[in-house]
């Protein structure tokens, strides 16, 4: 089954202003749109991976379990398009940005001392990233929170290409395209802004999940 493009879960105009609504709608409807498709013009070429979810899918890059005919354009839509997925979820309107809370506050205090130390260090990481890519907080298979950054399209699914593989808690788009429009070239404007539009809530349900023991 091909991956679609899903819909926002606010509107494009949902989290200024912040995050401004024609850099919204280009980003999802463009930006987002282009990394569906060209990861379903890739995948279409081994039905044996039709059925593999798009997690599932990063998870195979950088590994022999994915035919190297398609690995960078996997690599970098299938990328793409899990991570947008992620970003949009991480987001949410100003008004309900409630801050930090439950069982990722306690241990995000217990990690980093506070989240206020959490967040400069997230911060520098995502103004550190050369050119373009991410910066993500994320559990460590060995329960470890730790701040890490990726280049591209790259995330912590990818374990075999990544410093700090993992479940992401936290991520955030440092492409230009994510705010060039509004804040030109003054990322670390961006970054501090975006803390306005981080969905805690949501935050701590992926904490919990990547938390919760496996069978």
């Amino acid at each position: 089954m091909a991956y679609s493009l899903p819909d926002l879960p606010y509107g494009y105009d949902a989290l200024e202003p912040f995050v401004d609504t024609q850099t919204m709608a280009i980003h999802h409807g463009k930006h987002h749109a282009a990394y569906v498709s060209n990861v379903n013009t890739a995948v279409a070429k081994f039905p044996e991976l039709a059925g593999l979810g798009i997690e599932d899918l990063n998870r195979r890059v950088g590994t022999p379990h994915l035919p190297s005919d398609i690995a960078t354009a996997v690599r970098n839509n299938g990328g793409g398009h899990w991570n947008h997925n992620f970003f949009w979820n991480i987001m949410c309107a100003p008004s309900s940005s409630s801050g930090p809370g439950g069982e990722l506050k306690a241990a995000v205090e217990a990690a980093f001392g506070s989240v206020d130390e959490m967040k400069q260090r997230f911060n520098a990481a995502a103004a550190a990233r050369f050119g373009s890519g991410w910066a993500w907080l994320v559990l460590t298979p060995e329960g470890k929170l730790e701040i890490t950054s990726t280049p591209n399209q790259d995330n912590p699914l990818m374990a075999s290409l990544v410093e700090a593989p993992g479940a992401p808690v936290l991520g955030l788009d440092v492409w230009e395209h994510a705010y060039y429009l509004r804040y030109q070239n003054r990322r670390p404007e961006y970054i501090s802004a975006w803390w306005n539009v981080v969905n805690w809530e949501q935050a701590n349900d992926f904490y919990k999940a990547a938390a919760k023991p496996r069978a």
